[in-house]
């Protein structure tokens, strides 16, 4: 370890646009006079950043039943979010160039409401619809959010950070305890989902006043910023081996991660487990990676490399497995401590990684774009591919050892992203 190195500073989303001085203009007198609606929408928009996601997995069992849906249909529920959300991490950057960050967030979360409204829908495309929507909208909030943070709290950049980010566990976290309570007090799983419609449309109200305050300066302008980078400046990511090991390596952390998100808690009922304590202990697990997601990311700010840490959180991922594949009732408990403190540290790395091995903040916004982008459709393909080898051979063991395989190929990944080298040096193309 090493303190020669500060800790890695946030990727901005908007790296590569300026505003326009009117909207510039407009954005001063926002934090200046309204600072407490600025803090309270970056808040509530994170609440609600995986709380739609997170509320689905205790009640997996009930759609699939309601709609007659197979295992490996069923897992489209988390699947097709994960496709969105790669998918919207392509054109967020462009939606803030033209209407501006504060009008994309606000957007972004009346989206988010009205795809978990039609998740409810009768028909069952509405429901797989609903998720497409809920998908792309949370992808913009991933984007935007980051860069806004840095853009408004330039000097309380992490302290920020640490509040949106706790935000968006709790959130999570109160979505998942409560699903089955909200199941059985509106006695539906369809209450239940539809219920955090209400946090979003909350948020997207107290994003309307800024968005408004920002659009006042785009009357008279095609865009709310322009560019000052072109496209072609910088090196050619695609031709890069580290930027594909960062990739996948983000795309690989997210596929566990998504993979724990649809099937732990089915898991746990399969072996005897009550649908409500399954809840609680999912919830539990996703409450903890708080603590991955903190500490990790500081140890490797501070680090010339990071190998050790990346084969650390796939252990710590691969013991949790193990441990849902030989006593996945009588050590929930545990095993949820480890899969959530090695889920939270891979994201933070990961993230944290981007920053590390990239030159300068141009080449880290436009890793920062090819890693969610590839990691999220990457991520897509487990909840699927795992529910279809359940379905096929009719238990967890085949679908926990392949996962068991994944951890494996985090830590190699980890452990080539974990170099000390940077996306453009003559090491580290």
């Amino acid at each position: 370890m090493s303190g020669s190195r500060p800790p890695a500073p946030l990727i901005d989303a908007e790296e590569d646009l300026v505003a326009t001085p009117p909207v510039a203009a407009a954005r001063r007198r926002l934090r200046a006079v309204h600072p407490a609606l600025v803090l309270g929408g970056i808040v509530l928009a994170a609440l609600n950043m995986r709380a739609a996601l997170a509320g689905v997995s205790p009640l997996l069992g009930e759609i699939g039943a309601h709609f007659h849906l197979a295992a490996t249909a069923s897992s489209l529920v988390t699947t097709i979010p994960l496709i969105f959300m790669g998918l919207g991490s392509i054109v967020a950057p462009r939606l803030a160039r033209r209407w501006g960050t504060e009008a994309a967030l606000c957007a972004a979360l009346m989206a988010l409401c009205g795809g978990i409204v039609l998740r409810i829908a009768p028909p069952v495309v509405a429901l797989f619809a609903g998720c497409a929507v809920v998908g792309s909208s949370i992808a913009l909030l991933n984007v935007l959010m980051p860069g806004l943070i840095k853009r408004d709290f330039p000097d309380r950049a992490a302290g920020m950070t640490a509040l949106y980010s706790t935000a968006m566990i709790l959130g999570a976290t109160v979505s998942a305890a409560s699903a089955v309570p909200l199941e059985n007090a509106l006695g539906s799983w369809q209450g239940a989902l539809v219920s955090w419609s209400l946090l979003a449309a909350v948020a997207a109200v107290a994003w309307i006043p800024q968005a408004l305050m920002a659009r006042r300066g785009t009357r008279h302008c095609a865009a709310a910023a322009t560019s000052v980078h072109q496209a072609t400046t910088g090196p050619r990511l695609s031709r890069s081996p580290l930027a594909w090991q960062v990739t996948l390596f983000m795309g690989s952390q997210s596929l566990i991660a998504y993979v724990v998100i649809a099937w732990m808690p089915t898991v746990f009922t399969d072996h005897g487990m009550g649908k409500g304590e399954a809840g609680l202990v999912f919830a539990f697990s996703t409450l903890v990676q708080m603590v991955g997601s903190f500490v990790v990311p500081m140890l490797a700010g501070r680090m010339r490399r990071q190998r050790l840490l990346g084969v650390a959180v796939s252990a710590l991922m691969a013991c949790g497995v193990a441990g849902l594949l030989l006593a996945p009732v009588a050590g929930a408990w545990l095993w949820a401590v480890l899969l959530g403190i090695g889920q939270g540290g891979a994201l933070g790395l990961a993230l944290t990684m981007m920053v590390l091995r990239s030159g300068d903040a141009h080449t880290a916004a436009r890793l920062s774009g090819m890693a969610q982008t590839g990691g999220y459709l990457l991520a897509a393909a487990g909840p699927l591919a795992l529910g279809a080898v359940h379905q096929a051979t009719g238990g967890w063991t085949v679908p926990l050892v392949l996962l068991l395989g994944v951890c494996a190929g985090l830590a190699l990944l980890g452990m080539g992203a974990g170099r000390d080298r940077r996306i453009g040096d003559a090491g580290g193309a």
